[in-house]
């Protein structure tokens, strides 16, 4: 959407974290990676929290270290509240960084000028919705 503002429409927020470690999810019994869905039901919000886990074995980080990834659909107007049980299931941080992040769908179908613009990325960390939206 970012070529063709002009073409999309806002749709709403995503606020994701990224976190550096040097451990795993303490409960996610040393795994090297991981995923993990927090129902949003489960803490009365509309939006699940995405929480992934990648390391060294992936190539994203140096051998030791682990890289957490939290993120969610921002329905407040303090959006790094919203991720902070995700954050609380990855353990101590050794740097995060957070951002807070407009997304947009297209404005109309692009079959009159064959312009097609496809969704922001969303809250997912394993990007089904975004492999969906191209196909």
């Amino acid at each position: 959407p970012s070529y063709f503002q002009d073409k999309a429409v806002k749709t709403g927020k995503v606020v994701r974290a990224i976190c550096l470690m040097d451990h795993p999810i303490p409960d996610a019994k040393d795994s090297k990676s991981c995923q993990i869905i927090i129902s949003g039901r489960e803490l009365n919000r509309s939006s699940d929290i995405y929480i992934t886990l990648l390391s060294g074995i992936h190539k994203v980080v140096p051998n030791g270290l682990f890289l957490g990834l939290v993120s969610t659909t921002v329905e407040t107007g303090d959006p790094e509240s919203e991720i902070q049980p995700g954050l609380n299931l990855l353990g101590s941080v050794l740097e995060k960084f957070v951002e807070v992040s407009d997304t947009y769908a297209p404005a109309e179908a692009g079959h009159s000028d064959h312009v097609y613009v496809s969704r922001s990325y969303d809250a997912t960390t394993h990007f089904e919705t975004t492999a969906t939206d191209i196909l």
